[in-house]
């Protein structure tokens, strides 16, 4: 079965850090693109961070505070989120198109979301 899965939600008090992580089924590659989105109780999903082969772009609300990158020898996706507030508050999602190992494209997937929690 191909998926997306993420890993390292959790509790933080504000001004505290993160690292979501964000990696394929086994022999399915990420290639160049990877997004992350995030969805706060009672509002629709939005943008959070998204890198390409050469660029990384990132919304202005968390611009300079989220970092987003990735391992290609694990084939997986970080977002470390750094001076955490509040209204960080959401469940973030990964999203990707996949690739098999021969290069074929199988689709664009997200995430089942992981939970980040900015409360003291």
């Amino acid at each position: 079965q191909v998926q997306l899965v993420e890993s390292g939600g959790g509790l933080v008090q504000p001004g505290g850090s993160l690292r979501l992580s964000c990696a394929p089924s086994p022999n399915i590659f990420v290639i160049n693109t990877m997004g992350w989105y995030r969805q706060a109780p009672g509002k629709q999903r939005e943008w959070v961070a998204f890198s390409t082969q050469y660029t990384a772009n990132y919304a202005d609300s968390v611009k300079g505070r989220f970092t987003i990158s990735r391992d290609r020898t694990e084939n997986t996706v970080y977002l470390q989120m750094d001076s955490l507030k509040a209204e960080d508050t959401a469940v973030y999602y990964c999203n990707a198109p996949l690739f098999r190992a021969s290069g074929a494209s199988i689709g664009d997937y997200w995430g089942q979301g992981t939970q980040v929690t900015v409360s003291s």
